[in-house]
This record gives structure tokens, C-alpha cells and sequence, in this order.
């Protein structure tokens, strides 16, 4: 017997038939098989049923008054589609044009009057087997397609979680890393300028509150962010109070130019009115411009840019 679980909800089957003592007999046999039955007494009382109530198996006469088996069996399949129930046929046309124009009708499989009623035991447990088992395998498809996307769910807020910065919410130094060196490479292939600015924001007279610095640099991440003119352009959170800008394929005068609209558009901030940064902020930033090459390295262009900037004078005190 098929997989369905009979003791609370056994298969329905759906007996169609304008002879009331078939119905009568093919009822009994199907509940002796411990399927559940309904009944229908034309074609179109069986569309009906089906509008209300989809079976598991669907037993059709092919010959009745009205709307005969075949007709209600091409209308079954156009109104329900994919969710159409195994239809088995019954005719007691044994020839081989009933049999096409069963199948044509879209009818899974048919039996002949008089019915012999082990074959059809057979085939109804045989059809209903097949749908439990289409039945099992799109819930496990389903299942397996929830679970894909909760895993690439998840996946991308780790993702998220080992490269952004969780102050400012832009990439982090770990990703910062991994950028520069991609696009060192690159660059180093094409022989062409890769340039980097590191900007420096310093709060010397803040106290303890570190909630409202914290949302003052996201701020200032934001407006660096937005100063930038590519998407290849690319800004990282380097260190507690330092940003860092790459610029692939930009040579030292278009990144001077950049550093220029970063120190405008900084300026343009108004954080007076919080006395938890204090009276003003220092913002500076250094500007390193290199072709890469064998004879450097990441490394030694970080290093030269962490210097640039250590021995910039006060470039720009922001009075607040």
C-alpha cells in the first residue's frame, strides 16, 4: 500500500459514473481498499466537485450523457491544471481509437468493462503511488529552495558582518586590505597609477561619550563616501579615527582633486551644537600616488601613506 497516512487522512477518490449501481460497486471496492470516496453522477457534476474539493484519483466513465469522459476529462486538465489528479479512464471501448482519444484527453491510464477489478486495484494503487511520490519530491524541491535561501541568507549577513565596519557601516580594514591588493595587481598588470588617501578625524576634547562620536563619524564616512567619482573608487574604515579612499587608474593630480573635495564637502558639517566632541575636531589627510610595481608592495604604499600623513602639519582645523 502507498505511503499516505491512512489513519488520518487516506487518499480521496472520486468515482464518476452515470450508472448509479457502478457507482454503487466501484464505491465499495475503493473503500475496501481504505481510500475515502466521493461520488459524482455526470461530467459535470464532477467539474463541480472539483472546483470544491481536488481528489487524489479521479475514476471516469467514458461514456455518459451530456458531458462524456472525454470532454470532462480535457476540461479537468485545463481547469486545474498542474494540480489535476491522476484521471484512470473507464470505458468498455476496447479499441484502440477510445484509447488515443483518452489519452489525447489527457487521461493517465484507462481500464476496460468489465473491469477486472484486481488490475484495477493495481492501477489505482499504482497511479496514486506515482502522485504521493511527485507529491514528496516538489516539497523536498520546496524545502531544499527555502533552505538554499535562508543559507545565501545567512551567508551574506556573515559577509556583511567580516566587511563592514560596525561604527561607521562602510567597508572595514579587513576589506580594505583585500581591495588593494586586487586592484595592485591589477593595476600592476596595465602599468597604470593607483592612488590612496588616508584621512585622519580627531575629536581632541571629546570625553566618554562615545555613542555621539560614533554617529559624527558615521557622517563623516557618509560624506567622504559620497565624495568619491567612480564605482571602482573605494572607501574603508582604516583605523578607530581614520578613513581610506583608493583610486585605481587616478594619477596624483585627479586624487589631489578628490583630497580637495573630500576637505570642502568635510567643512561643510556642522557639529557645534554637541558639547560631547567639544569645541573642535582636527582633520587632515595625505595624499600617495604610486605606479605598482615588483620593486614595491602594499605594504611599503601603506606605510609611505601612514607617513605622508603623520607628517602633514594641521592642515585644516574645523572650528565648531
Amino acid at each position: 500500500m502507498i505511503n499516505y497516512d491512512f489513519q488520518n487522512k487516506p487518499p480521496l477518490v472520486l468515482v464518476v459514473d452515470d450508472e448509479r449501481a457502478l457507482r454503487l460497486i466501484l464505491h465499495r471496492a475503493m473503500e475496501k481498499e481504505g481510500y475515502r470516496v466521493t461520488e459524482a453522477c455526470n461530467g459535470q457534476h464532477c467539474l463541480d466537485m472539483c472546483r470544491q474539493q481536488v481528489p487524489d484519483l479521479i475514476l471516469l466513465d467514458a461514456m455518459m450523457p451530456g458531458l462524456d469522459g472525454f470532454s470532462c476529462c480535457a476540461q479537468m486538465k485545463k481547469l486545474l491544471g498542474d494540480n489535476c489528479p491522476p484521471i484512470l479512464m473507464i470505458t468498455a471501448l476496447d479499441d484502440q481509437e477510445s484509447v488515443d482519444r483518452a489519452f489525447e484527453a489527457g487521461a493517465t491510464d484507462y481500464i476496460t468493462k468489465p473491469i477486472d477489478w484486481s488490475l484495477l486495484s493495481q492501477r489505482v494503487n499504482r497511479l496514486l503511488t506515482s502522485r504521493w511520490g511527485v507529491t514528496e519530491l516538489q516539497q523536498k524541491i520546496q524545502r531544499e529552495c527555502i533552505l538554499t535561501a535562508q543559507v545565501e541568507a545567512a551567508n551574506r549577513g556573515l559577509q556583511r558582518l567580516t566587511s563592514v565596519d560596525s561604527v561607521t557601516q562602510i567597508a572595514n580594514r579587513y576589506y580594505f586590505d583585500e581591495y588593494l591588493q586586487r586592484e595592485w595587481n591589477r593595476l600592476q598588470k596595465y602599468q597604470l597609477y593607483l592612488s590612496l588617501i588616508l584621512v585622519c578625524v580627531h575629536f581632541p576634547n571629546a570625553n566618554d561619550e562615545y555613542q555621539a562620536r560614533d554617529g559624527y563619524m558615521r557622517q563623516f564616512a557618509d560624506t567622504i563616501y559620497k565624495s568619491k567619482h567612480r564605482g571602482a573608487d573605494f572607501v574603508a574604515s582604516f583605523d578607530v579615527e581614520k578613513f581610506a579612499i583608493v583610486l585605481p587608474n587616478t594619477q596624483p593630480e585627479a586624487a589631489l582633486q578628490i583630497a580637495d573635495n573630500i576637505l570642502f564637502a568635510v567643512k561643510a558639517l556642522d557639529v557645534a551644537h554637541d558639547a560631547t566632541i567639544g569645541k573642535f575636531a582636527t582633520f587632515s589627510l595625505a595624499v600617495t600616488s604610486v605606479i605598482p610595481s615588483s620593486e614595491l608592495s602594499v605594504n611599503k604604499l601603506i606605510s609611505k601613506a601612514e607617513k605622508a600623513l603623520s607628517q602633514v602639519e594641521l592642515q585644516q582645523a574645523i572650528a565648531f
